[in-house]
């Protein structure tokens, strides 16, 4: 069921994706090489517990058998890891990397959630070009995220786009709903037919989130239960935002 929210639940919702953006205005200005990923989640905990919130995702329970609670803040994923990677103090960070981080907050019983791959050092002209490509396609994707089209039209217009760049996108996993859950009803795949899935209406709270391959769509899961790798081992890149549909123009709410 998807939820439309209040005035008072979105004014408490934009509360948590706020943190979320003061979290990685703050990673943004710490992340370098030699650092390992387990030093950006405790700069992202601190930050966040600051602010007033709780990490989300620390101690989140997919409910499989043998897979344990996710045990960060953060899922930080370097260059060919596509999502879920698990922080590590024998994780280092290095010069020319990708890292794809993504994190959720939880304040006042409502949870934001964003994405975003940041460049550590000089990377190579292709690796950039990923990057920007994954950005671009959340944006051209949320040109539709407005009353009166579906979530179909959304999901048609990320992949068409991404993959008239020469790219694959991620089909295992998928933007989603969010409010006082952190997953919540409507699915929103990086894919699919226009004109298909609910119509939007003002006042629904979608985290919308592109991830991009730069070779094959193919994905492996490792032994940890969590980290998704490219089967190929191309590089991959993530970029997702909470978003808030209004009356007219889609509202950013994870953008400061």
């Amino acid at each position: 069921m998807v939820t439309i929210k209040s005035k008072k639940e979105i004014e408490l919702m934009k509360e948590a994706c706020k943190v979320v953006a003061l979290t990685y205005q703050e990673l943004e200005k710490r992340i370098k090489p030699g650092m390992t990923t387990w030093e950006l989640d405790q700069i992202a905990e601190k930050t966040m517990r600051s602010l007033g919130a709780i990490p989300a995702e620390k101690g989140y329970n997919i409910g499989i058998k043998g897979v344990p609670p996710y045990p960060a803040t953060l899922c930080v994923s370097i260059n060919d890891e596509v999502i879920h990677g698990i922080p590590s103090k024998n994780k280092v960070i290095r010069e020319g990397d990708i890292v794809s981080i993504d994190t959720v907050a939880l304040k006042n019983g409502f949870n934001g959630d964003a994405a975003r791959t940041f460049i550590v050092g000089k990377a190579s002209k292709e690796a950039e070009r990923l990057v920007q490509v994954t950005k671009q396609a959340f944006f051209e994707g949320i040109k539709f995220a407005k009353p009166g089209y579906r979530i179909g039209d959304v999901s048609h217009r990320i992949g068409e786009y991404v993959h008239s760049q020469g790219y694959s996108v991620v089909r295992e996993f998928q933007g989603h709903g969010i409010g006082r859950e952190m997953h919540e009803d409507p699915g929103i795949p990086n894919y699919g037919k226009a004109g298909r899935g609910i119509r939007l209406e003002a006042g629904m709270t979608l985290a919308i989130e592109p991830m991009v391959i730069q070779g094959k769509p193919n994905i492996l899961q490792l032994d940890d239960g969590w980290t998704i790798i490219t089967e190929d081992g191309s590089l991959a890149a993530h970029y997702e935002n909470t978003i808030l549909i209004t009356e007219k123009e889609p509202e950013i709410l994870t953008i400061l």
